[in-house]
């Protein structure tokens, strides 16, 4: 579908990329990979032709589509949800407005025997017939079901786009993206303004995407999921593997094993070479030999092996004095803006040692709660209480607005630090990538993976008993985050966390906080188990929302008061609180369903694990792929039975 060929670009004098060559075919699910500034973005926008300076190539092949998704949004203002979704189908929009004017000059001219009437019924059969070959008349219920996986709800389709976050903007463009069914499909961290259900139904979605995709993701989960191959950038090259991120990290170990032995043995020519030139440089006879020494060490491509281990970054969370056991407590706490109410009538009370993950959709109140207990927000409804002896400390979600712009990065390290802390400043923000020159960068030149880079740095110079962290993983590379996670992980006090990364959750946190509608509810179990239950319920969810959207909605309680009006009228009488014989039996029919449901995703993951360690015969991927059919099945009829019961 497209060739790269000898690809190469300058950048700030030096190369980004040099004679990079690769081809993209229709199945190809490609995950970019590598660290921040090794130029994934830079590539896609190569790709996608927005980048035109480049050496070398890029060779589509025949009229194929190629769709990025940017983000910086253009939205005409005063459009609905559902009128800039439909900007989605830009030449099935010109055809249609083309048949509505050819229909209309049918209906108002009278000269039925012109050869120019002829013509206009002979457009309108060649319109009616592209429209119907691109499935032009099933676009809304395409469209339904994408903007219901992203998040939105019935009621925002007609809301206008202005009054949405630029979060919840993207979310429209990427629904825009996903509707074109470009032949390649481009995506620059597309689950960055994403809850956790929208990016698991995103991953759904791209696994059974009929293009090919090229993807910037540190979402490792949300890689390994989706590609089927990885493009990993490192020294001005791309190295392709032919695997999924999982598989990718044991080849590149292996890969990386042998490169470290590679550059030994360069080295040690090296020391040779150059032993060899001081000995003859000085020799009259020597001295022609030793300039052709020196030539060939000029020409000699050195190898570099980058350093991945990071269990080599032994940083830790200084711990501060030992608090009382109850952290917070709050009772009846809300919070509104105006008239909108984030959320309110909320409950908890948080124990020492608590690890807890603050998830749902959002603007559900999650970075409100975390401001409210960091102090950062005093207008509330409500009381909580804060314990004895507790040290907060906060990363704030906005790091623009807790760094100093005109102080260095150095200068911002050390104004963090204690009289017991500041002789590691250097080596701290060395673990975090911030070496030799790049300690005197302004605080305001820096990306937004290294502000939050400083920002945890900054946490680790001071003594704190509770951590309140609202996305520390974002701008994240994938090093980064595990070496923030392994801190994490060795933190001896209490937790609670905003992040919308399974992977990093995974181990970290073991209660879950669950915002939605406006309340909070208490889930007590890991990541994993809180993922089945919200799987479940989403289903639940997203069918009465379509019901709500298509009326339907009115039809069931119509239906539901005739049954009340005739309960009472034969020989069975029905109760305040009772179920009937029939609703028994619905019931007995679900549990079995949602049993069977558990086994098949119970076998799916044996199967996928066994993936990882071999590769699947055609005899095991038919058993695989019949397993997610009945799986599929079966959710169909638990969604099916559910409707029934409610």
């Amino acid at each position: 579908m497209l060739s790269v060929q000898g690809l190469g670009l300058h950048h700030s004098g030096n190369y980004l990329f040099q004679n990079v060559n690769f081809t993209i075919k229709k199945d190809d699910k490609i995950g970019l990979v590598g660290k921040n500034g090794a130029g994934k973005s830079t590539l896609l926008k190569m790709l996608s032709g927005e980048i035109s300076f480049y050496e070398g190539n890029v060779v589509p092949e025949g009229n194929i589509t190629i769709g990025f998704l940017k983000q910086d949004l253009d939205f005409v203002k005063g459009r609905t949800v559902w009128n800039e979704t439909m900007q989605a189908f830009e030449q099935i929009n010109a055809w249609k407005n083309e048949l509505e004017e050819v229909n209309h000059q049918m209906t108002v001219r009278t000269d039925y025997e012109s050869d120019s009437y002829t013509d206009l019924i002979n457009k309108m059969t060649e319109l009616n017939d592209l429209l119907m070959h691109h499935d032009a008349y099933n676009l809304e219920g395409d469209m339904e079901k994408v903007l219901f996986g992203l998040g939105f709800k019935a009621d925002d389709f007609q809301k206008i786009t202005d009054e949405f976050s630029g979060g919840w903007r993207m979310r429209i463009e990427l629904a825009k993206l996903l509707l074109q069914k470009n032949d390649i499909m481009l995506l620059d961290e597309p689950t960055n303004h994403l809850d956790m259900e929208s990016i698991i139904w995103l991953e759904n979605f791209l696994k059974d995407y009929p293009g090919a995709i090229v993807l910037v993701s540190h979402d490792k989960q949300f890689m390994t999921a989706v590609c089927n191959r990885t493009f990993d950038i490192n020294n001005r090259k791309v190295d392709d593997y032919k695997a999924n991120y999982s598989k990718y990290l044991v080849m590149r170990e292996d890969r990386r094993e042998k490169l470290i032995q590679a550059k030994k043995n360069q080295d040690a020519e090296i020391k040779q070479m150059e032993d060899n030139i001081n000995k003859f440089r000085a020799s009259a006879t020597k001295a022609s030999f030793a300039q052709s020494l020196i030539k060939k060490l000029d020409k000699i491509e050195r190898i570099e092996v980058d350093n991945e281990d990071v269990s080599k970054f032994n940083i830790r969370f200084v711990q501060s004095v030992v608090p009382g056991k109850v952290i917070f407590e709050a009772e009846n706490l809300g919070k509104s803006y105006g008239e909108k109410k984030i959320f309110d009538n909320v409950d908890f009370m948080v124990q020492r040692g608590d690890r807890i993950a603050l998830l749902g959709q959002n603007g559900q109140g999650k970075t409100t709660l975390a401001k409210i207990l960091a102090g950062d927000i005093k207008d509330y409804s409500g009381s909580w209480n804060l314990g004895h002896n507790v040290n907060i400390g906060y990363f704030a979600q906005n790091q623009e607005e807790v760094l100093t712009p005109n102080k260095t990065v150095q200068e911002e390290a050390e104004d963090a630090a204690t009289e017991e802390t500041r002789p590691r400043v250097r080596d701290l923000l060395g673990s975090f990538l911030f070496q030799g020159e790049a300690v005197n960068k302004k605080t305001k030149v820096l990306s937004g993976g290294e502000r939050n880079r400083l920002a945890l740095c900054k946490l680790l110079l001071r003594p704190f008993n509770t951590l309140i962290m609202d996305e520390p993983t974002n701008h994240l590379d994938i090093q980064s985050k595990e070496i923030i996670k392994l801190a994490l992980q060795k933190f001896e006090g209490t937790l609670i966390v905003i992040s919308h990364d399974r992977e990093f959750l995974q181990g970290l946190c073991d209660k879950i906080y669950e915002f939605r509608d406006g309340k909070m509810k208490e889930f007590l179990g890991d990541i994993n188990e809180y993922l089945e239950y919200r799987q479940k319920e989403s289903i639940r969810e997203i069918s009465a929302e379509k019901a709500k959207l298509h009326g339907e909605e009115a039809k069931v309680e119509v239906k539901v008061k005739k049954e009340e009006k005739t309960s009472g009228n034969g020989n069975e009488q029905s109760t305040p609180g009772s179920i009937s014989k029939e609703q028994k039996n619905i019931q007995n029919k679900l549990k079995k369903v949602e049993e069977q449901i558990a086994e098949l995703e119970n076998d799916i993951e044996k199967f996928e694990a066994s993936f990882t360690k071999e590769n699947p015969s055609e005899e095991t991927l038919e058993k695989y792929n019949k397993t997610k059919e009945n799986l599929d099945l079966a959710l169909q009829e638990w969604e099916y039975l559910g409707t029934q019961l409610e």
